[in-house]
């Protein structure tokens, strides 16, 4: 009787562990990963430099590239300078804009990518895109899966304390996402994928419900793994949907209105979340949500990231405008000013200020 499976894009190395980064040159003589040595290592010039000189010593044929920012041109310039290396593979070690770089530029010269983030800000760390800047604000770009993920805890726990929260709010809203995904299913009969639904979803839960914080190990192994699973998800699917619905879209109007002002992804995003649960009369979810975001220094008004209301029903006004074609909880009850203000308010009182 035959076998009928479906093959999932996923990394062939996750190492999440305190010290991971000490094997890194044993992950990357892995023969699927680098059978010559010939790596091209881009960094930052932050986190990843710093590290540099700790990982030099395990990969002699490694070529290092210093990369300026987190934009399409350096992305552009990055995949230019490694075309004439004949390397391997391409390894991206910093922060996020690090990492979306590394692999714009490896799926731009058809190389390999192995990320090795130094914070959690977001779950682009293992998932199939690369998000840049551009002339025109921001662009998202479809790239190959990393080939394996290396994170290291110890090096995790030294990032500053923002970017674990940013991550904590990225991966919670999942909850939200998945739960717009199914709305439009309901309405729509827009196809759910269930493998990529779940796994977003317990990702979100698994970070929920977790009682640490971001000073445990445990707890930021959790995170590492739930963001890690947010990517493969999105891999999955083909598309961001499990991670991404009104949530998103708030985090999105946010920069565009007010891109001089706007806070971290996983804030705006942790907030779109707890607003939007109580937008779909999930009054009960969308307390606990924001209790257990305040527990870890999240801000769950706009106030908190230094937005007036006002500001705010203008953000929620503006968000299906950011996606077109997806469908969530506010494309759903389309609000109009007042409306909005109304359950803004609500929502306020059902949280606690």
């Amino acid at each position: 009787m035959p076998v009928l499976t479906r093959l999932i894009p996923s990394p062939v190395v996750v190492d999440i562990r305190p010290g991971a980064l000490d094997d890194l040159g044993c992950v990357l003589a892995d023969e699927r990963i680098s059978h010559s040595g010939r790596l091209a290592v881009a960094v930052s010039s932050g986190s990843g430099a710093r590290l540099r000189e700790r990982i030099a010593p395990s990969l002699p044929g490694a070529t290092w590239y210093e990369v300026g920012g987190g934009t399409l041109d350096d992305a552009i310039r990055l995949a230019g300078e490694m075309k004439a290396g004949h390397y391997d593979a391409v390894v991206g070690l910093g922060g996020g804009k690090i990492i979306d770089c590394a692999k714009f530029a490896a799926a731009r010269v058809g190389l390999p990518l192995v990320a090795v983030p130094t914070n959690l800000a977001h779950d682009g760390l293992c998932s199939p895109v690369a998000t840049l800047d551009n002339d025109a604000g921001r662009g998202s770009y479809g790239v190959p899966n990393p080939i394996a993920v290396v994170i290291d805890l110890d090096v995790i726990r030294e990032a500053p304390a923002r970017f674990v929260r940013s991550g904590i709010g990225d991966a919670v809203s999942n909850i939200s996402a998945i739960a717009d995904w199914e709305l439009s299913h309901r309405v729509n009969g827009e196809k759910i994928d269930g493998l990529a639904a779940a796994m977003a979803r317990q990702a979100g839960e698994a970070v929920l419900r977790h009682p640490g914080g971001i000073g445990d190990n445990a707890f930021l192994q959790v995170l590492a793994e739930a963001l890690v699973l947010s990517g493969i998800a999105m891999s999955v699917s083909g598309d961001s949907r499990p991670s991404s619905g009104a949530c998103h879209e708030i985090n999105h109007a946010f920069d565009l209105l007010f891109p001089k002002r706007a806070a971290s992804h996983g804030e705006q995003c942790g907030l779109g979340a707890a607003f939007a649960m109580y937008l779909r009369g999930a009054h009960e979810e969308s307390a606990y949500m924001a209790e257990v975001l305040r527990r870890h220094g999240l801000p769950v008004l706009p106030e908190e990231i230094g937005f007036t209301v006002d500001e705010f029903v203008r953000v929620v006004e503006f968000a299906p405008e950011t996606r077109p074609g997806r469908y969530t909880i506010l494309e759903h009850l389309d609000l109009t000013t007042e409306q909005i203000k109304d359950i803004y308010a609500a929502y306020v009182k059902a949280i606690g200020s």
